[in-house]
C-alpha cells in the first residue's frame, strides 16, 4: 500500500518534512532556494506557483511562509519583509485538501495550536504556531524553568554554558547542541536557526493521516 503523499511548501532545509515522514507519508519539498539538504525530493520554484499547478495531486499540503514578517524582530531591525499568509491560506484552500500552515507566535493564523519543545521532551523551547483544516489539539504545555536558557543576556547559547534548553535563533548557539536539542542531524546552521523540530508535524502528522482517512498504526 503506497503512503500518503504530502507537500511540504517553503521546506527550507526540512524539519517539518521529518515529521510528516516519520508519521507515514511521503514528502516532496518546494523552495524558491536551491536547498541540497532537503532529505526527501526536492522542487527548486515558487511555492504558491507550484501549488496551484500540482497542489490536487498530493493528499495534504503544509507550508511554512516566511516568519520574518510577523517576528518582533522586524520592529527592532526596522526592516520589511513579505507577508503572505493571506496568499498561502487562500491557495491552499483552493485545492480543496487538507492543510496545515505554520509560523511564529503573533502571526495572523486562524484559530492555531501553539507547540513547543518541552511538549515532546525536548530541550528546546521554539514555540510555534499551527493553522489546521481540522480541528488540532494541543498537548499540555509545561512551565519553563525559570533561567533555563542563556540567551536573555545575549550569551552564547549552549550546554556547556548551563542551558537546560537552547535558545535556537541567529548565529549565537552551539551547532552540535542544537541538533541533539531538537533531534536534527543534517542541517546547517541556518537550517536549524529556520527549522522547527521534526516532533511537531510528526504529532500533526497522525492526526492529518486520521483526517484523509489512513488507518495509524499503533
Amino acid at each position: 500500500m503506497s503512503k500518503p503523499r504530502l507537500l511540504d511548501l517553503f521546506c527550507c532545509q526540512g524539519g517539518a518534512g521529518m515529521g510528516y515522514y516519520r508519521a507515514g507519508f511521503d514528502v516532496v519539498g518546494v523552495d524558491i532556494a536551491e536547498q541540497p539538504r532537503y532529505p526527501f525530493p526536492f522542487v527548486q520554484g515558487d511555492a504558491l506557483e507550484y501549488v496551484a499547478a500540482h497542489g490536487h495531486e498530493f493528499d495534504a499540503i503544509h507550508a511554512s511562509p516566511p516568519c520574518q514578517g510577523y517576528s518582533v524582530t522586524q520592529s527592532i531591525h526596522g526592516k520589511t519583509y513579505p507577508r503572505l499568509i493571506d496568499d498561502v491560506r487562500a491557495a491552499l484552500q483552493a485545492t480543496g485538501k487538507p492543510y496545515v500552515i505554520e509560523n511564529v507566535p503573533g502571526a495572523p493564523l486562524q484559530n492555531p495550536v501553539e507547540l513547543c519543545g518541552v511538549m515532546f521532551g525536548l530541550r528546546v523551547y521554539r514555540h510555534r504556531l499551527f493553522e489546521t483544516s481540522w480541528f488540532q489539539l494541543a498537548p499540555p504545555h509545561t512551565p519553563h524553568p525559570k533561567g533555563s536558557t542563556t540567551n536573555s543576556a545575549g550569551a552564547f547559547s549552549s550546554f556547556a554554558n548551563g542551558a537546560t534548553h537552547l535558545s535556537v535563533a541567529g548565529h549565537n548557539f552551539s551547532v552540535q547542541d542544537a541538533k541533539v536539542a531538537m533531534s536534527i542531524d543534517w542541517m546547517t546552521q541556518y537550517g536549524l536557526a529556520q527549522a522547527i523540530p521534526p516532533a511537531y508535524t510528526e504529532y500533526i502528522g497522525r492526526y492529518l493521516l486520521e483526517v484523509i482517512g489512513v488507518r495509524v498504526a499503533a
